[in-house]
């Protein structure tokens, strides 16, 4: 899983940078339209290492029926 949230992180960061660079109004028409290419393109990489872990995740909550699931904290404990 170490190769995949690279990619998960990279796939996001990539897409938010193309999110800025599409809601500046700078592009044309046609460079647009590849950019909504490309950001498609990264949402669906994104929504695929997300299933990846959720299926990891389970087959280990599967390996261990008294495992249970438990929320994230975000770093600075909210």
């Amino acid at each position: 899983m170490a190769k995949q949230v690279p990619q998960l992180e990279e796939s996001l960061d990539n897409l938010e940078a193309l999110v800025e660079r599409m809601e500046s109004g700078d592009m044309t028409l046609e460079e647009s339209l590849r950019a909504f290419e490309e950001g498609v393109k990264l949402t669906r990489q994104c929504q695929q290492a997300l299933s990846r872990a959720e299926q990891k995740v389970q087959i280990l909550l599967e390996q261990d029926p008294d495992a249970e699931p438990a929320p994230f904290e975000a770093p600075d404990g909210q």
